[in-house]
Formats: C-alpha cells, sequence, structure tokens
C-alpha cells in the first residue's frame, strides 16, 4: 500500500473514533450528571483514548523538555502568568492596566472557592476589553478583584494587578479610596440597588466630587448638572432634586454612569450594564459608553454573558469558565473562528440568521462546582469532544494567529496551532 494511502486511512480511522467517542459522551452526558459524565469519560477505550490523546501527550512531553532544557524559558513563562501574557517590563511604558495571575478566593464553610484561577490581561488606554462566560465563571469576580470590593470572606491569594506599572493589591485602605473614583470606576448591572433611595441623584453625585476633589458645594453641583447633560439626561437641575425611584430604569442607568465619570477615571468597568434594560434602551446605554469611551479617551471593561454586546463594544474579548481564560482574541476570531470547545458551545446555544430554522443546542450538563475544581481542564465534564488527557492536565494558552489564544487540547490534537511562542 502506497504512503498516501495509509495517511488515507490513518486520518480516516482518527476521525471515525473521535466521532465514536463524541457520541458516547454526548450520550452519557443526557442520561448523568456532570461529574458522572467524567468518570464515564474516563472509562471509555483505552485504544480509542490514546489515538486521541496522543498529539496532547507528545506536547506535553516536548513542553516540559523545553523548559528543563532551558530554564530561561520555564522563568519566563512563570511571569507570564497562566494567561500567558507578556511580560510588560521589557515595555518602554507599561500599559494602563495589567492584571498577572490573578487568584481569588472565598472561604465559606464548606471549603475554599477559587471564583478566579489564574487568570492574566492586559487593558491599553482609550481600548475596551470584554469578559463573556455564564454565570459562575468568574468575570464579575475579576473585576471585583480590580476594585477589591469583594466580600469580607473573599480575597487576592496570589498575582499582581499593575496600573501604570504600580500594583494595587499592596495598596492601602486610604490609597485604594483614591484609585476608586479618581482613576477607575465602576457600573453595575441594576442602578436601582446601586442608587441610595433615601437621598436625591444630585446629593449622591455631589458627595462622590467632593470625597474625591477639592471643590466647594456649588462647583460639585455645577459638574454633577454638566455630567448629567452629557450623558443625555433632559432637564437636568430639576432631575437633580429627584429621587431613583423618580426616574425610569434608563434614566437610573445614566445616573449610574454620570456618577461614575465625573471624576473622569481612566479605566471604567461596567458589570452586566444593560441587564435591567430593555433592547431599545440597551443600545442608547451602549451608544452612550462608546460616544463617552471617545470624548473621554478611557478604557472600558465590560463584563457580560451576552455575546451581542460584546462584539458591539470591545477590540478584545476574553472568554471565561471555572474561573480560568479559556480563549482570547477581537471579535472576528471569537466569532468566525472559535478554537474552544466552551466557546463553540456558547455560539451554538445562541440564535442567528443562520441557524433560525434549527434547534438550539445548549450546552450540556452543569456549571462546574468551583469547590471541587478538577485536576484537568475545567469545562471536560460537559464537553463532547473530552479526551483522557483532558481529565488529568490543565491545557496551555496557545497561540491560533497573531491575535488569537486558546487553552484546549483540540488544538493540539488537530493541529490548528502556531508555533510561536505565547
Amino acid at each position: 500500500m502506497s504512503k498516501k494511502n495509509k495517511k488515507k486511512n490513518s486520518n480516516r480511522n482518527a476521525n471515525a473514533a473521535m466521532d465514536t467517542s463524541a457520541k458516547l459522551n454526548g450520550n452519557e452526558k443526557r442520561d448523568d450528571s456532570a461529574n458522572k459524565a467524567v468518570d464515564a469519560s474516563a472509562t471509555l477505550s483505552s485504544n480509542e483514548k490514546r489515538d486521541d490523546s496522543a498529539n496532547a501527550d507528545a506536547f506535553v512531553k516536548s513542553n516540559s523538555t523545553e523548559k528543563r532544557d532551558n530554564p530561561a524559558n520555564a522563568d519566563a513563562s512563570a511571569r507570564t502568568g497562566s494567561a500567558g501574557k507578556p511580560d510588560s517590563a521589557n515595555r518602554k511604558n507599561p500599559p494602563l492596566l495589567e492584571v498577572r495571575n490573578l487568584h481569588t478566593s472565598f472561604k465559606t464553610d464548606k471549603g475554599e472557592v477559587r471564583a478566579v484561577n489564574g487568570v492574566s490581561y492586559i487593558l491599553e488606554e482609550g481600548k475596551s476589553l470584554g469578559i463573556v462566560g455564564e454565570s459562575g465563571s468568574g468575570k464579575s469576580v475579576s473585576a471585583y478583584s480590580i476594585m477589591q470590593i469583594l466580600d469580607a470572606n473573599g480575597h487576592i491569594t496570589e498575582g499582581q494587578i499593575l496600573f501604570k506599572g504600580e500594583d494595587i493589591t499592596k495598596y492601602t485602605p486610604k490609597q485604594m479610596q483614591e484609585f476608586r473614583g479618581k482613576n477607575c470606576a465602576m457600573i453595575f448591572q441594576d442602578p436601582m440597588t446601586s442608587l441610595n433611595p433615601v437621598y436625591t441623584v444630585g446629593n449622591q453625585i455631589t458627595e462622590a466630587i467632593r470625597i474625591h476633589s477639592d471643590k466647594s458645594k456649588e462647583e460639585a453641583y455645577n459638574s454633577a448638572v454638566k455630567m448629567l447633560e452629557m450623558v443625555g439626561i433632559n432637564d437636568a437641575e430639576r432631575r437633580m432634586k429627584q429621587y431613583p425611584h423618580e426616574l425610569s430604569g434608563g434614566m437610573r442607568q445614566r445616573v449610574m454612569i454620570a456618577m461614575a465619570l465625573v471624576m473622569e477615571p481612566s479605566i471604567l468597568i461596567a458589570d452586566e450594564p444593560t441587564t435591567a434594560l430593555d433592547v431599545t434602551i440597551q443600545a442608547q446605554i451602549l451608544e452612550l459608553m462608546l460616544d463617552l469611551q471617545k470624548k473621554l479617551n478611557m478604557a472600558i471593561i465590560i463584563v457580560t454573558h451576552d455575546l451581542g454586546v460584546i462584539a458591539q463594544m470591545s477590540d478584545e474579548i476574553v472568554v471565561m469558565y471555572g474561573g480560568r481564560i479559556c480563549e482570547r482574541g477581537t471579535a472576528e476570531d471569537i466569532f468566525y473562528n472559535p478554537c474552544h470547545e466552551y466557546t463553540k458551545g456558547l455560539l451554538r446555544s445562541i440564535p442567528s440568521t443562520s441557524n433560525m430554522k434549527k434547534k438550539l443546542v445548549p450546552i450540556a450538563g452543569t456549571p462546574i462546582n468551583l469547590l471541587n475544581m478538577p485536576k484537568g481542564c475545567a469545562f471536560c465534564s460537559r464537553c463532547d469532544s473530552a479526551m483522557k488527557i483532558c481529565l488529568t492536565q490543565v491545557p496551555d494558552e496557545l497561540r491560533i494567529d497573531k491575535t488569537h489564544l486558546a487553552s484546549c487540547w483540540m488544538n493540539v490534537k488537530n493541529g490548528t496551532y502556531s508555533k510561536e511562542e505565547v
């Protein structure tokens, strides 16, 4: 038999084994819980798993050999953190915000909940970063970690958060109060619960101005009126005297944006800013945020589960699951060339013009229990393409192309990653 025919046969066998593995996993996950699916996946025939994981195992071995042979590479890897972003120490000017290998946990009666596990990313001045994932993926906790507004039982256990090269995790409470508002502000998802119902809108905005500046009461009042006008609230002086319950949901969210931006911070964190609003108001708020970003040259981190919002707002998108970053890239990378099985599942579960006559496919299983994190990939218990190596080893973040990175063993198996260093 010719080499060409042998190659065709081997490819055909590999594809057949992969299809069989996917069908078995799919049936098992529908019948059992997510934890049982992991056990079932682990007991698939050793021949199938050996075939599927051969390339991945080889990659792991070669990686460990390189690090052993070249300690400099290992040191560089440690500096970059689990997300694999380059060390900004070699840059001429540090980025506006850099999160390095961030770990955030919550101590509970049942144990330690590791909500964020080694997250790293960079936010440049004037740019927008979108963080997307389902509930419990750690996206909001990573944002709260930047502001250091975690619950009493929450704490940052490892990593750095660098603002213009300075580690804010070492700030005193007084320094953090200065950082919040002046340098970084936050918009929360429900303005009704964020605004104080017993104080007028004007009182709450002017209080923020006077805490962070030396302005007089009159100057603070004038600044507040000007900011309300900037965010599109009509008759701003009358609104200053009203209470939150007297305003509509869209106007309350505009008040929250005004309060966040009144000190013109460098960074705005928007945590699900459009969740409590109807579709038409959502579009207005997003348009307002983009307009203000251009006017004030601020950077935005937008946290959401809405892929439509992310596509409209973000220069870079980060997809999170189980407290880890599983994929990152531009909107074009994520939507047209997803390279992590979780991202593919998210895209399959939303309606689009291409699947209007088809049944939407939800992601099987239930979200991962953060009290009992798996040894390997966090998504393996719900993944139809899970291999043996997925159960035991966390995949490294691999470069797909210049702007696109993903942490999935399927990219190793299929050879769809670049050999360049991350």
